[in-house]
This record gives structure tokens, sequence and C-alpha cells, in this order.
């Protein structure tokens, strides 16, 4: 009786050291299934629905869609253009001159009047041909615009400023030094309308209102 009570015991704790062995070898894969089954469960991947998005909100191009979560949902690849619009500035080609501050004065040539200057150069046989734009007292608002075609031998060396068009036109604006005060910085441009063509000034940063013909304008001091 005390031989098999002492046999159940020995079976009895084996047993229990082979369980023990057996629980604490599980537990590793038990962690590891568990980290698996949260990974799988947070980086689930939901269908991307972008038709129920509202249009401003669609990209447009490459879409790189990432995992749905509560903070993020969809990466957008998008590009923009940085650069600025092209600037048509003239060169001085004589007599430049700078502003109180010490800045070059300048005023730039569209395109437009470049073309219709070199066209009316062409047609006149003149290569010295050239805008001249004087600003005087008069008009609905105080200040009006001139505008003749000349020659740049008739230019004064001394009170005139030569400017050429930065696109290889040669076309040619000239002024005087009281009129570049109040155009620097503003466009020359050739307008077509059904009413007439000519050059006109736009954009012109002292002009602080304008008629409608856009020959008269007030000053802002």
């Amino acid at each position: 009786m005390n031989a098999a009570t002492s046999v159940s015991r020995n079976c009895l704790r084996i047993a229990s050291a082979v369980r023990g062995r057996v629980l604490a070898a599980s537990q590793p894969l038990q962690s590891q299934f568990r980290r698996q089954d949260t990974h799988i469960a947070t980086h689930r991947r939901l269908p991307f629905l972008d038709f129920l998005l509202p249009p401003q909100s669609r990209c447009i191009g490459s879409v790189m869609a990432t995992s749905w979560n509560a903070q993020s949902a969809v990466k957008c690849k998008r590009h923009f253009s940085s650069s600025s619009p092209r600037r048509n500035v003239a060169i001085a080609v004589a007599n430049p001159r700078n502003d109180e501050n010490g800045n070059i004065m300048t005023i730039e040539i569209t395109p437009r009047a470049s073309d219709r200057l070199k066209a009316i150069s062409l047609s006149d046989s003149n290569p010295d041909l050239c805008l001249r734009i004087t600003v005087t007292s008069g008009g609905c608002h105080g200040f009006q615009y001139l505008m003749s075609l000349t020659s740049t031998s008739s230019i004064s060396p001394t009170d005139d400023t030569l400017f050429e068009a930065p696109d290889g036109t040669g076309a040619k604006v000239v002024m005087d030094e009281p009129s570049l005060e109040l155009l620097k910085g503003s466009k020359v441009d050739y307008s077509v309308e059904l009413i007439g063509s000519q050059f006109r000034i736009a954009d012109n940063p002292k002009a602080k209102s304008s008629c409608g013909c856009g020959t008269s304008f007030d000053v802002e001091f």
C-alpha cells in the first residue's frame, strides 16, 4: 500500500513538471500569435472608395492610398509650379536713370507693343523708329499720356531715356525724365479693339484712378 502511494505521488510530480514545461514553452508562441493578430487587425486595408469623396477632394494624377485609420486616409501626390510669370522689362540702352531711392527706373514693353513697333519700322523702312511717351498736365483726371512716333536721332542725350524691348525685336520707347518719374514700373501695351487700335499705358503704379479711355489719370503722391 505504501509502495503504491509512493509511485502515485511520483507520477503526479512528473506529470505536473511536464505540464509546467509545456505551458512555459507555449507562452512565447501565444504572445507571438496575439501580436500578429493585433498587427493584422490594425493594418487591415479597406477599399479606397474615392467616388464617395466630394469632387474638390479627389486627387488628380498619382494617388497613393495608404491604410485607413482615425488620423490618415489618403496621401495625394500633387505637383505645383512655383515659377512666376515672365516679365518683359525693357533695357535702358541710353541714359538710364535712378529714382530717389537709388533704384533704376524701368518700364515693361509687352510683346504686342514690340511686334507692332517692329511692323511699323519695317513698313516705313526706318530702323531708328521709336515710340515717344510724354506725360502732360490736362485731361479729365489731371494728367494725360501723349504718344508719337519719332526717330532715335531726334532724342536728347541728356533729357531722354531710351528703352529697348527684351524680346529681340528691336522695338524702342523713349521718355523724358519727368514722364519716366510718373511711368516707372508701368507697361507699354498695344490694344486692338473695335473702336480702334492704339498704344496705351497699363498697370501704372502711380495712377490712383484713370478715365475709361485710359489716356488720362490721377497721380497718387
